[in-house]
This record gives C-alpha cells, sequence and structure tokens, in this order.
C-alpha cells in the first residue's frame, strides 16, 4: 500500500519569461511525492476563473486528488511573477487577496487526514488569517502518527516570529534553505554557523529531523543524533523553480520507507539536480527516480 501525503497551502501560477507554469510549493511537494510512487491529495484554493479551472485540470491530469481544493466566487487564482537571473535563481511578486488566502478546511480535506502519513506545510500559505486559521485546524486534527512536514519557504515580509515559532511547535521536520536559516535562527535567538542553528533548533522544538538546502553547496541533514552532509551534485541548470519542494518530496517518502539519513539526503538531492535541469515546478518525473524503482 502507498504512502499518502497531503500539501496544505497555496496554488498559484509562476508567470515565467517563457510562459505560465502551475506551481505552489505545498502543491508542487504533492505533485513530485505522486510522481515518486506514493499517492497524494492537494488542498487549497483556486479562483472561478480561467486560470483556476486550468489548474485543476493539470492536477488532476497528473492524477492528483483535487477534492479539497475549493473554488473562491469573488478572488482570483493566485499568480507570481518570476524572474530568473543569469544563474537561474528564481525571485518572485505575489499579488494581495488571491484565493488562496482564502483556503477552506473542507468536508473533502477534513475526510483526507486519518489516512495521511505526511503533510507539507508552509509559511506563505499563513499570511492571511483566513488560510492560517484552515491550516492549523486541519493540523490539529491529523493523526499522531502523521509526519507533519514545515516547509518553512519564506517570501518577502510574509512571515512572522510568532508564525514561525507556531508552525515549529507543531512540526515533526523542519526543511530550511541557507538564507532562510540565516533569517529564521537569529530571528528566534540562534546563533553560530548554520550547523548550530540548525541542532538548536531541532532540540528547541523537538523535532524528528532538521532539513537544510545548500544549492549547489548541498544539504544537511539533522536528528537528534546523526547527521548526514551531502556535497551535492553538478548539473546544468535551467531553472531552480520546485526543486527544494522535490527534495522536501524525496526526502518524505524516504524517511516513510525507513531509509538511512545518507540515503535519504543522497537520493532527494538526486531528485531535485534533476528538476533543476528541468523548466517549471512539475516537470515529468524520470521512471529510474521513483523509489518504488530503487
Amino acid at each position: 500500500m502507498a504512502f499518502k501525503a497531503a500539501g496544505i497551502g497555496e496554488i498559484l501560477w509562476d508567470m515565467l519569461p517563457e510562459g505560465k507554469k502551475l506551481g505552489g510549493a505545498p502543491a508542487n511537494f504533492a505533485y513530485h511525492f505522486k510522481a515518486l510512487g506514493g499517492e497524494s491529495i492537494t488542498i487549497s484554493r483556486v479562483g472561478d476563473d480561467d486560470m483556476g479551472r486550468e489548474a485543476l485540470a493539470i492536477l488532476k491530469k497528473h492524477a492528483l486528488d483535487i477534492r479539497a481544493v475549493t473554488v473562491d466566487p469573488v478572488h482570483p487564482t493566485g499568480r507570481v511573477d518570476v524572474t530568473v537571473d543569469a544563474q537561474g535563481v528564481a525571485s518572485y511578486e505575489f499579488p494581495d487577496h488571491v484565493a488562496w488566502d482564502f483556503i477552506e478546511a473542507n468536508d473533502a480535506a477534513r475526510a483526507a487526514l486519518p489516512a495521511l502519513n505526511a503533510v507539507c506545510f508552509g509559511t506563505l500559505a499563513q499570511r492571511s488569517e483566513n488560510s492560517r486559521s484552515a491550516i492549523l485546524s486541519l493540523l490539529g486534527q491529523l493523526p499522531g502518527a502523521c509526519l507533519k512536514i514545515y516547509d518553512i519557504n519564506l517570501r518577502k515580509d510574509f512571515y512572522t516570529r510568532e508564525i514561525i515559532e507556531n508552525s515549529l511547535a507543531l512540526a515533526d521536520v523542519l526543511k530550511i534553505n541557507d538564507e532562510e536559516l540565516d533569517v529564521v535562527g537569529p530571528l528566534l535567538g540562534f546563533r553560530g554557523d548554520q550547523q548550530t542553528m540548525l541542532r538548536g533548533l531541532v532540540r528547541h522544538f523537538s523535532l524528528k529531523l532538521g532539513v537544510l538546502t545548500r544549492g549547489g553547496s548541498g544539504s544537511l541533514l539533522l536528528t537528534a543524533d546523526k547527521a548526514s552532509d551531502f556535497a551535492g551534485m553538478s548539473v546544468r541548470i535551467s531553472d531552480t523553480i520546485g526543486a527544494g519542494d522535490s527534495f522536501t518530496a524525496a526526502m518524505a517518502l524516504a524517511w516513510l520507507k525507513g531509509r538511512k539519513l545518507d540515503e535519504i539526503n543522497r537520493y532527494a538531492s538526486e531528485v531535485a539536480a534533476y528538476v533543476c535541469t528541468q523548466a517549471g515546478a512539475m516537470p515529468p518525473m524520470p521512471s529510474r527516480l521513483s523509489l518504488n524503482a530503487q
């Protein structure tokens, strides 16, 4: 029986220079978890507009469960204007008052909770009180064995210390990148090098796992008593959109399957490196990367 995960949060369109691509970190997570051999459900909200209908059609085409994606009759489907620099690194601009600011904990979302083995949530969708309330309500109803992954995903000024601390208190896993850790560590009173700050967060919030991604410099995984430091992989980058989300999904699936920390780190890095070679957040996933094939 396949493990099942949920991505709770934003669905939006990445408006890239070459055209729009469907994304949003929790939706990307759900896509990659499914593409790598699991089952997934997306909990979010889109507008009653052409972009919303297209988003639902794409998710359905990828065989994702969209029963918990509600349709907002007033607010438009989310979008983000993306610029990509010469190194392939993306920057983002987010309009306000879009559909994912009004996520609902509907009956389909609540009905899915008992069967979930993992859930991924972030900070961005909590910028609005409406969505934050729905997300926290759903997290509070998860079965105790469900792995709760906080992919912090800081964007602009759409976060507060309170939101971060409350999210960490609910989480089993923190996934964070090096730039975010340099913000979050001092914000929460942790000093020192990145490994020291990450270990401090793992211990203070009683996390099962801390995950630090460092772009081309690899990734660090920490538990209370073990560490895995992987140097990363060199690939020709198309763009980095969705790479971190694919790492999170691969890490979650490998963790649930009981893989060792070094195996988890290498596998997630391999998946993310592949996504970096592709355009957009949801590229087709080669069968060789499915965890069921490894």
